[in-house]
């Protein structure tokens, strides 16, 4: 083989293996171009074939630890990593937290759904019964003197008008009894004295007879003295009103002094409910108005009773005012100091779209409820809120009738989920980490055109 076709036959292999290159990369480069793109831009088979997919528009990039932060670049976090894109059709029509089925059984997440309801304010308030003051009687003697006897000697007693209650003697009283005692003879005597003169004496009678009234001497007591039995040592003193005991400061044998209270009985057959109402319920509560009060002394009973006063002053420690209900107490069961929960039907009934009070979220400036979007996904809705009553709320902006919002759990949702990060994008998502903007506007990038490269998100970090 001579050099010539030695030449001959390198220059053929070269270009066979030139030619088997070329169209080795051609084959290639058209398999690239055919193969239809999946979600993460893979190539996806279709019927033994290939067809290419849609591309998919960015939406924006969110913070890959949930946090509420978004950015329409790529960007990364303070710890390193890549915020996570957000491509068209996966964004949630608005802000949502989501919770695992099995998760929200753990939860004991309930539902319920919100409905046109009869609305009527109810004012709630606690209070403790009380002896009504119209019902209050003191036994306080007007005399000095001493307590011979007593008839009455435990607190709580039930006495009667009239009724003994002790025993008490005192010169004064002795003095008094037969001075009214003589005169009364004096007048018997003088049946044939002149007019003026018996008069005179009569005017003695009366007035010995009304100093020992005025010292609540009942005239049963003084009836021996104007038969001329003559005065006793030991007069008793009487109650002056059917009652209850409910102190006792006499003793057997103790000197007792002018106005020195000896009994406190109360007429217990009406009593008061001293509630404590919120300052901000106050001016819907008026004299008048039907009280309910439940005491806990007779669980399942409801004691019916009239708002007769409203006190003009509030506690500044509690921001609440007094009022007084009024109730009738004929079978006596309404004892002082007896606890209870009080009801006062108040404003206009109007039908609203309501929901259980147990489903608002209230951060103090805001009110919020979680609605159900199904397969544990719930959105967080800013609600403004109108009267109460019967443990619902009135919703007047924000809920429509019909939408199912949770009212129970919905704390612990709040705890299992990044829902701060959904309500800090209530109206949008914050562009940069600053104003919450929706992503349909021109702060989120559009997509590549053709022939373009996309930015490098170690171009855009820190942004």
């Amino acid at each position: 083989m001579n050099r010539k076709q030695i030449i001959s036959i390198a220059l053929s292999t070269g270009l066979a293996l030139a030619a088997g290159y070329w169209w080795g990369h051609s084959t290639a480069t058209v398999g690239s171009e055919l193969a239809p793109s999946g979600a993460d831009g893979t190539a996806v088979a279709v019927d033994g074939g290939v067809e290419a997919g849609p591309p998919r528009r960015i939406l924006y990039y969110r913070n890959p630890m949930g946090l509420n932060d978004t950015s329409p670049v790529p960007k990364k976090d303070s710890m390193g990593m890549d915020y996570i894109p957000v491509y068209e059709g996966d964004a949630p029509d608005g802000p949502q937290v989501k919770i695992s089925l099995n998760r929200l059984q753990t939860l004991g997440v309930r539902t319920e759904t919100a409905a046109s309801r009869t609305m009527s304010r109810t004012i709630r308030a606690v209070g403790t019964v009380e002896a009504s003051e119209r019902g209050l009687y003191t036994v306080s003697p007007k005399f000095e003197g001493w307590i011979t006897t007593l008839f009455v000697n435990t607190t709580g007693a039930t006495v009667r008008r009239g009724q003994p209650l002790l025993a008490v003697y005192s010169p004064d009283l002795v003095t008094a009894q037969e001075e009214y005692a003589v005169a009364v003879e004096t007048l018997k005597a003088m049946r044939d004295a002149s007019p003026e003169a018996r008069a005179s004496m009569q005017s003695l009678v009366d007035g010995g007879l009304q100093r020992l009234r005025n010292w609540d001497i009942a005239d049963a007591d003084l009836a021996d003295l104007r038969a001329g039995k003559g005065a006793k040592r030991a007069l008793p003193l009487r109650s002056q009103a059917d009652g209850v005991v409910i102190e006792m400061m006499a003793r057997a044998g103790m000197r007792f002094m002018p106005g020195e209270a000896l009994f406190q009985i109360a007429d217990l057959s009406s009593v008061w409910v001293v509630a404590n109402v919120f300052e901000q319920d106050l001016s819907l509560v008026q004299s008048g108005q039907t009280a309910a009060v439940s005491l806990a002394a007779y669980p399942g009973r409801t004691f019916t009773g009239k708002v007769t006063f409203v006190y003009p002053t509030v506690e500044p420690e509690t921001r609440t005012a007094r009022i007084r209900i009024e109730l009738p107490n004929k079978d006596g069961l309404l004892k002082p100091d007896l606890y209870g929960t009080v009801e006062i039907a108040a404003g206009e009934t109007v039908a609203a779209v309501s929901i259980p009070e147990s489903a608002v979220l209230d951060s103090g400036t805001r009110q919020i409820v979680l609605i159900e979007r199904g397969g544990g996904a719930f959105e967080p809705r800013e609600v403004e809120l109108g009267s109460r009553g019967d443990g619902y709320v009135a919703v007047l902006k924000g809920l429509a009738a019909g939408e199912r919002v949770v009212v129970n759990g919905n704390f612990l949702i709040d705890a299992e989920s990044n829902l701060k990060a959904a309500l800090g994008s209530l109206g949008g998502h914050a562009a940069h980490g600053g104003t919450a903007t929706p992503a349909s506007e021109s702060s989120v990038p559009e997509p590549p055109a053709p022939g373009s490269t996309a930015p490098a998100a170690d171009e855009h970090a820190g942004h």
